[in-house]
């Protein structure tokens, strides 16, 4: 913006010039209707101007938050400190960059580094421990040890989400994948294919007929199973289907096909249908790679918050309550029969990422499934 343009947005000190509101209204009353004309389209023009600034200063200070994150070594993430400290008491919260920025810090900077900068000291700005707290999981998902780094642990602020987590990678977190960031922009994928290994798929043509279990998902159930993917992916539906007489794990690959679910209403007997026994840890990183990676409309959540969404995908899948403690979540999850699933339904439209997680209960009495498609 030229020195011109931005003298007709303010005074002579610089400040934003405002409008007499009680000068406005007089003129209102006096039916003076061409001076709020001509009021209303100056006003138009500089908030039109100003929110072009706006635009074009976001965009530069974005970029280098981008490159102090990618830039290794201490200056570089203390002058980041620095400019996310000034942007917060210039214009409000960052708290929808943090998470951002946590990912990116962990990807690009040592834990040595983080733990003498972002990590030092007292937090005493929100902006700040909230980076703290993304950053913390961040790291521990790739493989930092808080036993070796004492300072990157937040602390125990049990009010926040993310308290809810377990303070250790547990076993079932095997293989999280994560959004490659660069100073121009990301990458990302998720991994939703099935594996060569495990396959259970029934031969063709299936037999036709259709289950007489019925879903009885409740509402809570069902916002739990699709945390992962909600918002995150362009749509999911959860099912869960109960028995009067356990269903044996080698029942489950023909039982699916036959269940009353969206994403198998129009499958015919010899449509594509594959389907394979994975193990918990597999199922966690696909919830997790759907969480924090997002999809074609959404970025995700990243690996702080992706986290958080699913193990409490998890949980739902399970059939626990959305209170339960991560370790309830964990000990039950181990003893549940995971299977992965995709079939050529219209809900698969396989012109993006999708899939199917069917949980089945270790009593065999409770079926549990999540469908998920990268469309809307």
């Amino acid at each position: 913006m030229n020195d011109d343009a931005a003298n007709d947005l303010t005074t002579s000190n610089g400040e934003p010039e405002y409008i007499s509101q009680d000068e406005a209204l007089q003129h209102a009353l006096a039916g003076d209707l061409a001076h709020l004309r001509t009021l209303g389209s100056d006003l138009s023009t500089r908030y039109a101007a100003a929110s072009r600034a706006a635009r074009i200063h976001g965009t530069g200070l974005a970029y280098l938050r981008r490159l102090l994150t990618t830039t290794p070594g201490r200056d570089s993430v203390e002058l980041l400190l620095r400019l996310l400290g000034e942007q917060e008491a210039a214009a409000g919260s960052m708290a929808a960059e943090l998470p951002l920025m946590a990912t990116m810090l962990a990807q690009h900077q040592s834990a040595e580094v983080l733990a003498r900068t972002v990590f030092a000291g007292t937090a005493e700005d929100h902006w700040l421990r909230e980076l703290r707290r993304c950053l913390f999981h961040e790291l521990l998902l790739r493989g930092a040890d808080p036993d070796v780094f004492p300072a990157l642990s937040p602390g125990s602020e049990t009010y926040h989400p993310l308290a809810w987590l377990p303070d250790r990678r547990r076993p079932l977190e095997t293989e999280p994948d994560f959004t490659r960031h660069t100073v121009n922009g990301s990458s990302s994928g998720v991994k939703s294919g099935l594996p060569g290994h495990g396959r259970l798929d029934p031969p063709t043509p299936r037999p036709p007929g259709a289950s007489p279990l019925r879903n009885s998902v409740t509402v809570d159930e069902h916002d739990l199973i699709v945390t992962a993917a909600e918002d995150n992916w362009g749509y999911a539906e959860a099912w869960v289907f109960r028995a009067d007489r356990p269903i044996a794990p080698a029942q489950v690959p023909a039982l699916l096909p036959t269940l009353p679910m969206e994403c198998v209403a129009d499958l015919g007997p010899a449509a594509g249908y594959e389907i394979a026994a994975r193990p918990v840890g597999d199922i966690w990183s696909l919830l997790f790679a759907t969480a924090s990676m997002g999809g074609f409309y959404n970025s995700g959540r990243y690996g702080a918050w992706g986290r958080l969404q699913a193990w409490r995908s998890l949980a739902g899948l399970c059939g626990l309550p959305f209170d339960a403690s991560a370790g309830e979540v964990e000990r039950l999850a181990e003893q549940y029969t995971w299977f992965h699933f995709r079939a050529d339904s219209a809900f698969f439209h396989h012109d993006g990422d999708d899939y199917g997680i069917a949980a089945l209960s270790p009593d065999g009495l409770r079926l549990a499934i999540l469908a998920a498609t990268d469309t809307d």
